[in-house]
């Protein structure tokens, strides 16, 4: 029975050390968010290299595409050979997210302004009343200037079958929805190469996009889903170091 009581007073010693050192040092995390952010995202990569995301075993690729951007230039994807570049689709009187993912990308060029081989390709869904007049107007208005972003109208089918074909991002005129569009809010990652490139998740897929319509501030949106701007910055910088 001694030996017994002598066991009880060990566990307990130990079970009050441990709360003295590490329950302070959980609540602190709580406090600042990081047992969101770094547990409940549960998401591999971090120091590993990024997957190349596959569709039939073939690693996709950029399909070729050539629109004119804000400036009234051509642009093609041969002017980000050599870049990692951001993707998005968006339109300038989109009431909802594209204000939203916009100053995420702007955060994005202030991260990387000093570089030279990183860039953003901005893709209308309405290209009808988005041409490069009002596309420079919305430029200047989000303090977009980096030489690499170029914000970009064309042919609307052409457009589309890049968003949903091209790259699998759903975009599509609704005359019901908010500003007459819907479209997803996702950013895709594309390297050097041309190639979409992502993380993989706690399963070992890619999660191909990443969560463009929601800030690094928030946290989260009103569904539960977690913001993935701060893994897209820490994956740039993996493919802008390969």
């Amino acid at each position: 029975m001694l030996r017994n009581k002598y066991a009880y007073v060990w566990v307990s010693l130990v079970i009050l050390i441990f709360g003295i050192i590490f329950i302070p040092r959980i609540i602190h995390r709580i406090q600042r968010g990081t047992v969101v952010q770094n547990d409940r995202m549960n998401l591999k990569g971090a120091n590993e290299k990024l997957a190349f995301v596959e569709m039939n075993g073939e690693k996709r690729k950029v399909p070729p595409f050539a629109f004119i951007d804000q400036d009234s230039l051509m642009i093609t994807n041969k002017d980000y050979k050599g870049k990692v570049y951001v993707v998005e689709f968006f339109f300038t009187s989109c009431p909802t997210i594209c204000p939203i993912m916009n100053r995420n990308l702007v955060q994005l060029q202030e991260e990387f302004k000093e570089l030279d081989d990183f860039g953003v390709a901005s893709f209308t869904i309405d290209p009808e009343n988005d041409t490069p007049t009002v596309l420079k107007a919305y430029a200047e208005e989000y303090g977009i200037t980096d030489m690499d972003w170029h914000l970009m109208t064309g042919d609307m089918k052409d457009i589309y079958a890049l968003a949903n074909t091209g790259f699998s991002i759903f975009a599509a005129q609704v005359p019901e929805a908010a500003g007459g569009f819907e479209h997803a809010g996702l950013f895709a990652l594309i390297d050097k190469n041309g190639y979409i490139r992502s993380r993989v998740d706690k399963f070992g897929n890619p999660i191909i996009y990443y969560r463009g319509a929601i800030t690094e501030s928030d946290g989260q949106n009103e569904h539960g889903e977690e913001e993935q701007i701060s893994i897209l910055k820490q994956d740039i910088k993996k493919l802008l170091e390969e």
